[in-house]
């Protein structure tokens, strides 16, 4: 079914806040035959429909606006958009465009309480996992079979050996000698890249390599370094102006805790002044994280965990963002999965409280959650800021680029279906939340997305661009910048290959360009977004700031180039010339459209100019 165009801007001045109203501005076609637009919102729950007024008209645009009255006590404002012809009706919404109203979940989304810092916006993270970046200190490395963890030796490897496979099992023993020490060394070499905030995966005292079974939550790992190393690494990545957060492990702990262990923790010792901590049943058994025996799930019902984590003065997420540490925010691992006696019942209260406090010490900091699916109740404001963005980009654009799912099974999808799949994702959560949403291609988690494009380096930088353009926070997991590959976990950890013989530099050069771009262009990093084709293989869009706009297209055919006319005419700001910004190609645009050919799998970024 062909459709009208229509568009909903919502930056400004297309979108302008106060403290009682938005003032909102809608997009039709002058040749639609559209002749009333109203603004359906639900203050209390229920419809009420507000007159917009045709107020001007711009090219082949008619420009409607209206003001929409944020009603106290509601700190969520659903709106769409109804536009009537003679004989039919549309409605415009966060997913699209559709001839019945739509469901409350697909509407526009405004939170007039709760938004993020506006400061993640502007970031390029990257993401590191410390035994496996760099070894600045080799007096602190895992010596061979120094310990035993979960019945096994650990094992000491020299920089670079091929980790385990999966099947042998050792992948949690192995460990590299990466440290602290390394990252402050290289922080030369982040910021020469662009990077301007890390993510690092656990640093507090832990027996495995991955340290997400934690024994001491206020003792960084002493392999790492020590929380004196630390405090110096957050004051010189402060100096330089860059942002830093950690990974919360809080869902559960090792069974080498205090609180677990024996002879005074909970585990056999039903007396134990941690008893509470966790969930047992009548024969003494307890709860643990996905079945995993070594990882014992936390019960958030009991008042001490809560003080422990969140709520006491002396709590474990306070202590990290007080000096001399100071950090920007956490990273919350499975936060989905937290909860009381052993489920996650309770999760939204808890999650609502952990950012209260997160808030109170620091209320610029980022409240990241690990989801790997669908986050949207966990996104209207009031809970996380952003979210680890599998379901709304990794998951599509693995999908479209790979022809895998996050399960590793074939799926094969268009570029139209790509678009759909990316507007319904952004359509459940506000505007703010969709530019703090952590995108990414892959992370400790998952295969290096170039194993699973199988090695292909320039499909890898076609990723790269919509990873650095696509709307949110894009974050590199450490050494994609540089062609680093890997199957899944443990491959995936590989060391960060310090010869610089080994990299990949023409990819290298494509990341550093890209991430200048998106530093200087302020349409990249706050600006809307607009799709302008998709096709069968081939997906535009356009990001619009007032004068400033970024056009990207890319063409996922193996072979065969794309030649397209787009229609610049349909965004909210159009300009009149563009530039490539890798080969310096100029465009013109004539009576609000440019003709452009992306070669075969690749893409093209576009520069208003």
């Amino acid at each position: 079914m062909t459709h009208p165009f229509l568009f909903h801007p919502q930056v400004a001045p297309w979108f302008k806040e106060s403290a009682n109203t938005l003032q909102l501005t809608l997009f039709s076609a002058l040749d639609t035959p559209i002749r009333e637009v109203w603004l359906r919102h639900e203050p209390d729950n229920e419809e009420y429909l507000v007159a917009m007024t045709p107020v001007s008209t711009r090219d082949r645009l008619q420009v409607w606006q209206a003001t929409l009255p944020l009603v106290k006590g509601q700190d969520i404002h659903l709106y769409c958009f109804k536009c009537l012809t003679d004989e039919e009706q549309w409605w415009l919404h966060g997913a699209g465009v559709s001839p019945a109203i739509p469901p409350r979940e697909q509407h526009f989304r405004f939170n007039s309480l709760h938004q993020p810092p506006a400061w993640v916006q502007d970031q390029v993270f990257y993401q590191i996992f410390p035994d496996r970046f760099c070894n600045g200190d080799p007096s602190l490395s895992v010596k061979h079979h120094e310990y035993e963890y979960r019945g096994k030796a650990v094992i000491s490897k020299a920089w670079g050996e091929p980790v385990s496979r999966h099947e042998e099992g050792h992948g949690a023993c192995e460990f590299y000698g990466g440290d602290l020490a390394g990252i402050d060394a290289k922080l030369h070499y982040l910021q020469s890249l662009g990077v301007t905030a890390l993510y690092l995966n656990p640093i507090f005292d832990s027996p495995s390599n991955h340290k997400y079974d934690t024994q001491d939550y206020f003792k960084v790992d002493t392999h790492l370094g020590s929380n004196e190393q630390f405090a110096e690494l957050t004051r010189n990545l402060h100096q330089r102006g860059m942002k830093v957060i950690l990974d919360a492990v809080v869902n559960h702990t090792s069974t080498q805790h205090p609180w677990f262990c024996p002879p005074l923790g909970a585990q056999r010792n039903p007396d134990s002044p941690w008893r509470s901590f966790y969930t047992f049943d009548n024969e003494g058994d307890y709860v643990s994280w996905k079945g995993i025996r070594s990882l014992p799930k936390l019960d958030f019902a009991s008042e001490q965990v809560q003080d422990a984590i969140y709520r006491a003065d002396d709590a474990i997420l306070r202590y990290w963002m007080r000096a001399p540490y100071q950090i920007d925010g956490w990273r919350f691992d499975v936060i989905h999965m937290l909860g009381e006696r052993g489920t996650a019942e309770g999760n939204r209260g808890h999650v609502r409280a952990i950012r209260g406090a997160v808030k109170q010490e620091n209320p610029d900091a980022y409240v990241l959650g690990e989801h790997f699916c669908e986050a949207s109740q966990w996104l209207q404001g009031d809970q996380e800021d952003g979210a680890m963005n599998y379901y709304g980009f990794a998951h599509p654009i693995r999908a479209f680029l790979t022809g895998q799912d996050i399960a590793y099974h074939p799926i094969k999808i268009s570029a139209e279906e790509l678009d759909s799949w990316l507007k319904l994702a952004r359509a459940h959560i506000p505007f703010k939340n969709q530019l703090a949403q952590f995108n990414l291609l892959d992370s400790h988690d998952t295969a290096r997305f170039l194993h699973l494009l199988g090695e292909d380096k320039q499909r890898m930088a076609l990723a790269a661009t919509l990873l650095l353009t696509y709307i949110g926070v894009p974050s590199i997991y450490y050494g994609d910048e540089v062609g680093l590959s890997g199957g899944n976990d443990p491959d995936c950890r590989r060391c960060f290959p310090w010869e610089t013989t080994a990299w990949d530099h023409v990819l290298h050069d494509h990341y550093r360009r890209l991430i200048q771009i998106r530093r200087q262009r302020p349409s990249l990093r706050r600006g809307d977004i607009q799709t302008l084709y998709a096709g069968p293989h081939s997906y535009v869009f356009a990001r619009t700031l007032q004068s400033d706009q970024v056009v990207v297209a890319c063409n996922r055919h193996p072979t065969e180039p794309r030649t397209i006319s787009l229609p610049l005419w349909q965004t909210a700001s159009p300009a009149s010339r563009f530039t490539d910004a890798f080969n310096g190609e100029k465009f013109e645009v004539v009576q609000g459209e440019v003709q452009l050919t992306i070669p075969a799998n690749s893409a093209r970024v576009l520069l208003s100019s």
